[in-house]
């Protein structure tokens, strides 16, 4: 990993220094890392925030994934009711419903804590309801010998035997939450690194810009990482390539 990133700026500093690309276009990485050096309180305060909305954003929405998904599960009647608004919300582009959240919730927290729920929601939903119906049909056979409850069967069967998809698409929830908080923040916010972006291009400050942009990269492997160890102890039993 440091290797390819020593690579990635080594190449990103020759391109800017061959093709002499102007500075408010494309800064060296030299200018971003100086431009940080000298704004990294205010570059962190905003980090903070946007790191906060992706978080709460993240935990609501593998939670409500989670609900939704057993609720479909449980009731061939809820799953009627709820598929739908699910599919719905996944047809309509992020950027038609970012600008109604902000009308509706305002500028704050919750418009991108929403945002970044709505983002995620469907691959948890998706990938755990999945997992939920495509129980190996042995383990379903042996609830039906010791004759348990629906209930009993969700809990000591079909979890369980879910818990593999269910971790799949938590992963992929977290590459995708910090995108629902900046969506958010892009539409209209008081702070956050989306909210440094706008301000900074409009004033040709590149530099800050890129310094923002990289943070928020960072930020993403970094909720990544705690995400796959999460869901390596959750399902240690699975092995892994």
């Amino acid at each position: 990993m440091a290797l390819m990133t020593a690579a990635f700026i080594a190449i990103w500093a020759g391109l800017v220094r061959w093709f002499a690309i102007p500075p408010y276009l494309l800064p060296g990485p030299e200018r971003v890392f100086h431009a940080f050096a000298e704004r990294w309180w205010f570059l962190l305060d905003h980090a903070r925030i946007t790191a906060v909305e992706t978080v709460i954003g993240f935990f609501c929405g593998v939670a409500g994934g989670v609900l939704f998904a057993l609720l479909m599960t449980l009731s061939p009647i809820l799953r009627r009711v709820l598929l739908p608004p699910i599919l719905v919300t996944q047809a309509l582009p992020v950027f038609a419903i970012a600008p109604i959240l902000v009308l509706w919730l305002g500028f704050g927290l919750a418009s991108k804590v929403v945002m970044a729920m709505l983002v995620i929601f469907f691959s948890v939903t998706s990938t755990f309801y999945d997992g939920l119906r495509r129980t190996e049909t042995g383990l379903l056979d042996l609830a039906k010998l010791y004759r348990v409850s629906k209930l009993q069967e969700l809990l000591r069967f079909r979890i369980p035997a879910a818990l593999p998809a269910l971790s799949s698409g938590v992963r992929i929830a977290a590459v995708f939450a910090p995108i629902g908080a900046v969506i958010g923040e892009w539409v209209g916010a008081k702070g956050g690194l989306a909210f440094i972006m706008l301000q900074s291009n409009a004033r040709m400050q590149a530099d800050v810009m890129f310094a923002a942009l990289i943070l928020l990269a960072v930020m993403v492997l970094l909720l990544r990482a705690v995400v796959e160890a999460a869901t390596r102890r959750l399902v240690h039993w699975q092995p892994e390539d």
